[in-house]
């Protein structure tokens, strides 16, 4: 393994290393949303060199995924004679392959892309448990990896406390996007050398998704690639969000009104209010979509300051799925160069605006370290609500053990963020809402979270802390 080809995954490895030299079988699951890097991580860390390897298929009934399988056996040496009949008979010839094996390190099995196996009536489930509940566990030289995109099958039939596999599945590895810090060295290894500025915007389109990163063109600028890789004819994402939702869930239908509907709103939408714009049932389906949805980071779900646990709001956090939704559904305009020409759109400038809110959400321990505050235990949550004053509504709160909240200000801009004497009165205005409507006997900060900083000026006073563009690529180890 070559670990100058890895940027993060640092923990990852570890365990990897830690489970490969341990002393007992290992099963591992390595899942996480599309795209995201897994086989990528598995194939070169273990130098793409495996005793036994397959690949689920996408959509394919038991017939052809057995055969796959019967085909793999022959390929890592297996003497089966004949196309397995079914999943019992297919491990039972993994498990005599592996037997027959003489050699002094762990026998590597790598499953990728586990889920597709699992087709109606196949009962592969059963025999993957039977494969390693009867006997994989019980060896002490088997390294077993699996792959899932899918994390809504991983979670109800392998980590559920319903499924026969649950607790033996207990090295779990969930890859996360990168934070800006990697996007910007995955970029620097490209030989991509960009502003920060750009940097950040181009995360907005793409979050820190290392397949779409990669698509990245050195020899282009931000905005050029931007229109070759999602508005070009045929470019690479055209069609990215169907293949990604079909992929990831079974009714794929549903998921998408939730995510329409989330898509309308910028701060979210309680259940009822999803229920009131999908006209989904009210049911244990419309729970499990949610849940779904939030275990696969589609979703953000937040409490809302000063309501119990049952007021919870959901707010789309994909930045693909917000881009394509804003800009590419249903868009018959031709022109190749849409971004590049839309760039000084006031539309554009809202979107930026908004969906920068969601990278400083998703950077929470750089912001909370930029103000001096990473070691306190604190809440995160938004609000909105009146009081005689009038309405407000604040989309990031921190809400410290130590009786203080910091009321977070988001802008999105080009240079400095000028505070004037009218936005001086608003951001007091809100503050006070706030006071009077929670109630809150705390001290309220006002943080203002910028690209390049608030300008001094005499309205500039009523920010105690500021977070920059340039703090959010801070790591926080």
């Amino acid at each position: 393994m070559d670990k100058n080809l890895f940027i993060g995954r640092e923990y990852e490895i570890r365990q990897l290393e830690k489970y490969r030299d341990s002393k007992e079988s290992e099963f591992i699951i390595v899942y996480g949303r599309r795209r995201v890097g897994k086989t990528f991580l598995v194939k070169e860390f273990f130098d793409d060199t495996y005793d036994f390897k397959v690949t689920g298929l996408y959509k394919k009934p038991k017939k052809t995924q057995l055969k796959n399988f019967y085909l793999a056996l022959l390929e890592y040496g297996a003497s089966v004679k004949k196309v397995p009949s079914d999943w019992l008979e297919a491990f039972a010839e993994l498990k005599k392959l592996l037997k027959s094996l003489k050699i002094e390190r762990k026998k590597i099995i790598f499953i990728d892309e586990l889920p597709w196996l699992d087709t109606p009536k196949s009962e592969f489930l059963s025999a993957f448990e039977g494969f390693w509940n009867g006997w994989g566990a019980q060896q002490n030289d088997l390294m077993l990896v699996v792959c899932g995109s899918a994390t809504t099958w991983i979670a109800n039939k392998i980590l559920s406390d319903k499924g026969g596999l649950f607790n033996r599945a207990a090295r779990r590895l969930y890859l996360m996007p990168f934070t800006l810090q990697e996007t910007e060295r995955y970029l620097v290894s490209r030989g991509i050398h960009w502003s920060r500025y750009d940097i950040v915007e181009c995360y907005m389109i793409m979050g820190g998704i290392p397949y779409y990163l990669k698509l990245l063109d050195n020899e282009l600028s931000y905005l050029a690639n931007i229109d070759t890789i999602f508005f070009r004819r045929n470019g690479t994402l055209w069609d990215e969000f169907d293949h990604l939702y079909e992929t990831l869930f079974g009714n794929s239908k549903g998921y998408l009104k939730i995510i329409e509907a989330l898509s309308t709103k910028k701060s979210g939408l309680t259940r009822k209010e999803i229920i009131s714009e999908t006209k989904l049932e009210d049911n244990g389906l419309l729970t499990e979509m949610l849940k779904n949805l939030k275990d696969s980071l589609f979703v953000r779900a937040y409490n809302t300051f000063g309501y119990d646990e049952k007021y919870i709001v959901y707010q789309l956090a994909d930045y693909f799925t917000l881009f394509y939704l804003r800009f590419m559904k249903g868009r018959q305009n031709p022109d190749e160069h849409f971004w590049t020409h839309f760039l000084d759109n006031p539309s554009k400038s809202s979107w930026a605006g908004q969906t920068f809110e969601q990278v400083c959400k998703d950077h929470l321990p750089q912001v909370k370290k930029a103000i001096g505050i990473s070691a306190l235990l604190t809440d995160i949550s938004s609000w909105h609500g009146a009081s005689e004053r009038g309405k407000a509504q604040i989309d990031l709160i921190i809400d410290r053990r130590d009786r203080t909240t910091n009321i977070c200000e988001i802008k999105f801009s080009v240079g400095e963020f000028v505070i004037d004497k009218d936005y001086e009165f608003r951001l007091r205005q809100k503050m006070e809402v706030f006071r009077e409507a929670t109630k809150s006997k705390k001290a309220l900060q006002l943080v203002m979270i910028t690209t390049y900083g608030v300008r001094q000026n005499a309205h500039s006073s009523i920010v105690q802390s500021q977070v920059r563009m340039d703090d959010l690529f801070n790591s926080v180890e």
